[in-house]
């Protein structure tokens, strides 16, 4: 959630805690957590003043793919079209974001069933099942 906040322009420890609602101390440990994992940094905002503001680096700011295919999910399978909290909107056309998708080199879309695994150079051992036999399996439920 301090993420998603992040993204949508909160950087002061006064925004994060009123949109999350959490208490300083638990605020303190992620933000702290955040910065140690290098996702935030920690700047401040005026020379001699102890205020600082957090932004993303580029180390967060790569999740921003990840964070818009899980808000999109919760959209989806927790809100419904009718709930969801938040609308992720082009800036130039104000059109709503396409889905984030899994695609081919080539420009097709992929679905789970469509990829196989294979041990990269840094696997330490095989995936649990031949990446050229097994399948995970897809539940029969539509949508």
């Amino acid at each position: 959630m301090i993420l998603r906040d992040a993204f949508v322009g909160a950087y002061t420890f006064s925004e994060f805690q009123r949109s999350l609602g959490i208490s300083r101390k638990v605020l303190t440990e992620r933000l702290t957590r955040l910065v140690d994992h290098q996702v935030l940094e920690r700047v401040q905002t005026k020379p001699g003043v102890e205020r600082f503001s957090y932004v993303l680096t580029p180390r967060g700011q790569a999740l921003f793919r990840i964070l818009t295919a899980m808000m999109q999910w919760g959209d989806k399978w927790v809100f419904g079209a009718e709930g969801e909290p938040l609308h992720m909107l082009d800036r130039e056309t104000g059109a709503p974001v396409q889905p984030v998708a899994v695609m081919s080199r080539d420009g097709m879309f992929l679905k789970s069933e469509d990829i196989v695994y294979a041990p990269g150079p840094g696997a330490r051992s095989q995936p649990p099942a031949s990446p050229q036999t097994k399948s995970p399996p897809i539940s029969r439920n539509k949508d």
